[in-house]
């Protein structure tokens, strides 16, 4: 097997392990802090949003910092640090007595991550440039796949073997990533590690509006595609309002985006090594704006299935895209640090969706974050469409 082709597999593995990992605990983690010993519903409620928040805020901080030593020390070492981190720290979790431990650890959880921009990055500077695009969607389904299974397999690990046991079958799953991660072989070749040339900036690029209009693409689709997430299970709510099983239906809705991103991501990034990944985001991106605005006008549940699940198809070109572009636009020896800046501006997007979500859902009524999220889409696409007609030239590298 082809060495890229190895490391691409790992790295997928490692991704899924990651993001399994830190969604596991979203179907439980009130009930694990009411067990900490907060009993009032309105400060379980306070709690659980400051745990959970404070890893992808933390994160969010970091991921540039993580970047820019995966540039100088190597792309395998940040895999190694942040898997190892993030088990010994997920175990933790499992000993905790009180609160104030639990919001703390979760937050050394976002400072000791990385993982993920470390895989894309490695994937993306390790693969042959004809294969990028592919490489880096097949990378992108490991994520998903994660964030999928986490809660299903949280919730029911939950009930099985208890809430504190699952943060150890969680830290023993991202040990072995650990391990499989050490049967990475980094082609040295491609890895600049010069101090010299990992301290360029990005305002000293010469395409560096070019560069910020990626990051700005990146944040305003994490906060277009996440202001949704608060509100569906309430829509379905709404849509069916008699049924008995509301939780299973909400689950099979928001599940059945993240299957045809599976679906479709590779593909699509097989695509856009063809016709370039910029052509396949701006035509993503306005196909998700159209399903996310008719999302609104829907009135029953496998009418908004069926959307969910045509939505995903065009979701799986949207990342990828991004992460193959920005490959492409900036200098191999400061990758690393432009994708942390990168993943900076996702975790931040996916922050601020719920929150903006939610304020618009209870303002207005949830047909118009389907609206908003929609007129946010097509901004980006246009945004998308300035920077590839009046921006700056975008095809080579700048240094």
């Amino acid at each position: 097997m082809e060495l890229w082709k190895r490391n691409l597999y790992i790295c997928w593995f490692g991704s899924f392990c990651t993001t399994a990992g830190m969604s596991l605990v979203i179907p439980f983690l009130p009930l694990y802090i009411e067990k900490l010993g907060v009993h009032d519903t309105s400060s379980i409620s306070r709690w659980a949003g400051i745990a959970f928040g404070s890893t992808f805020l933390m994160a969010a901080i970091v991921s540039p910092l993580w970047g820019s030593l995966a540039d100088k020390y190597g792309r395998k070492l940040m895999l190694l640090r942040a898997s190892l981190g993030m088990a010994v720290v997920m175990t933790s979790i499992g000993f905790v007595q009180n609160v104030y431990q639990l919001v703390g650890l979760r937050f050394l959880m976002g400072a000791v991550s990385g993982f993920i921009s470390a895989a894309i990055t490695l994937v993306a500077t390790q693969t042959p440039k004809e294969h990028s695009g592919k490489a880096l969607g097949t990378l992108s389904t490991g994520a998903v796949s994660g964030s999928l299974l986490g809660p299903l397999v949280g919730g029911y690990l939950g009930d099985t073997i208890g809430l504190r046991h699952v943060f150890f079958v969680t830290g023993a799953f991202m040990f072995l990533s650990f391990l499989i991660v050490n049967l990475i072989q980094e082609d040295k070749k491609e890895t600049a590690k010069t101090t010299k040339e990992s301290n360029i900036g990005l305002l000293s690029l010469k395409n560096s509006k070019a560069v910020i209009g990626v990051f700005v693409t990146t944040f305003l689709l994490q906060l277009a595609v996440m202001a949704i997430q608060p509100i569906v299970t309430l829509y379905v709510k709404q849509l069916s309002a008699h049924t008995d099983h509301l939780a299973l239906i909400s689950g099979f809705v928001v599940a059945a985006t993240g299957i045809s991103n599976i679906l479709a991501a590779s593909k699509l990034g097989k695509v856009s090594d063809r016709v370039g990944p910029q052509n396949v985001l701006q035509i993503c991106l306005l196909i998700v704006a159209v399903i996310c605005g008719l999302q609104a006008f829907v009135h029953s549940t496998w009418q908004l299935f069926l959307l969910r699940f045509l939505l995903g198809f065009a979701m799986g070109g949207l990342l990828p895209s991004i992460n193959s572009y920005l490959k492409k636009i900036v200098p191999d020896s400061i990758t690393g640090k432009m994708f942390g800046y990168n993943q900076t501006a996702q975790y931040f997007g996916n922050l601020a969706g719920p929150v903006i979500g939610g304020q618009i859902a209870g303002a207005k009524g949830i047909p118009y974050v389907f609206l908003t999220t929609s007129v946010l889409l097509l901004l980006n696409a246009g945004w998308v469409y300035y920077q590839r007609h009046h921006g700056q030239q975008l095809d080579g590298k700048a240094a």
